[in-house]
């Protein structure tokens, strides 16, 4: 597992080897048709159909064509034989597009024989190493792997070099609505405030609410922390301003905090000089199952 992780960040090439033979294939099935690059006509390129970025740098995307332009492709893009003599990008996207924008009528291409199934998982991955992804395309690309692979969240952090539990944590990222991803997307929330926000995942009125305060305010994911809290607890926000009552212990409060962020469900410490309880309150069967999950797996 650690050799895997380590392949992070080395590139497609170093990364294609290491791939399961019990899953989607042996690496020797991604042999080179030829034994190096080539220069193939950027016009009978057809784009991945498996992409998982669907945001592109404008402004990044200029500063490539204009490199492209003066000092050409420094590394070729990854293709695979298609229909009619023509092509499919597998790998290199940003670098295709830009040559095109740069004027360049070929672009130098390594062709190889690859399957849907591989041409998709390379996609993805090849994305998530050099973080080219938001948090809600990396989600969408963690899901992906899941349903239409069969991986499990260990095999995907495997592959990817990414904490399991990080990736359950943008799998969860999709049962925000729509609405909250669109914000998440555009760059308006961060991955942390969404974390925080999926404490308010059963009381989508509480959520539009908090969305709306968060990108006014520009609030901070602390400041986030405080909302939310404010928003699942009112009661016990009045009972603190009509009876002006003392803090709580802020560890005790930390702590409630930190498995209300983790469980996605309200939490409450009832805490008395070092003995107490802790209840857990669920919303839906759903939030039942993860609860058990979790402190099972623990």
């Amino acid at each position: 597992m650690n050799d895997k992780r380590k392949a992070l960040g080395r590139g497609l090439d170093s990364l294609l080897p290491a791939r399961s033979s019990t899953t989607l294939g042996t690496a020797s099935a991604l042999r080179p048709v030829t034994a190096g690059s080539q220069e193939i006509p950027v016009d009978l390129i057809d784009a991945n159909p498996f992409q998982t970025r669907k945001r592109v740098n404008e402004e990044a995307l200029v500063e490539l064509a204009d490199s492209i332009r003066a000092t050409g492709v420094i590394q070729p893009v990854v293709l695979r034989p298609a229909a009619n003599g023509r092509y499919q990008l597998v790998a290199g996207e940003r670098r295709w597009m830009a040559s095109k924008r740069a004027g360049k009528t070929t672009i130098p291409a390594v062709i190889r024989q690859i399957s849907n199934e591989q041409a998709m998982e390379i996609t993805i991955i090849e994305n998530l190493q050099r973080e080219d992804l938001n948090p809600v395309e990396q989600a969408r690309a963690f899901e992906r792997l899941s349903r239409e692979f069969g991986l499990t969240q260990e095999q995907i952090a495997q592959r990817t070099g990414k904490d399991r539990a990080s990736i359950a944590n943008f799998i969860r990222l999709l049962k925000l609505p729509m609405a909250v991803q669109d914000t998440l997307e555009s760059g308006a929330l961060s991955f942390g405030h969404a974390k925080v926000l999926l404490a308010l995942a059963g009381f989508p009125q509480h959520l539009e609410k908090a969305t709306r305060e968060i990108v006014e305010k520009q609030l901070s994911v602390r400041q986030t922390e405080e909302l939310v809290s404010k928003l699942l607890n009112p009661e016990e926000l009045e009972q603190k301003k009509d009876k002006k009552s003392k803090a709580s212990d802020p560890n005790v409060r930390e702590a409630q905090q930190s498995l209300e962020r983790s469980l996605g469900v309200k939490v409450e410490i009832q805490d008395r000089k070092g003995k107490g309880k802790i209840i857990l309150k669920y919303g839906s069967l759903e939030d039942f199952d993860r609860i058990v999950e979790a402190l099972g797996s623990k």
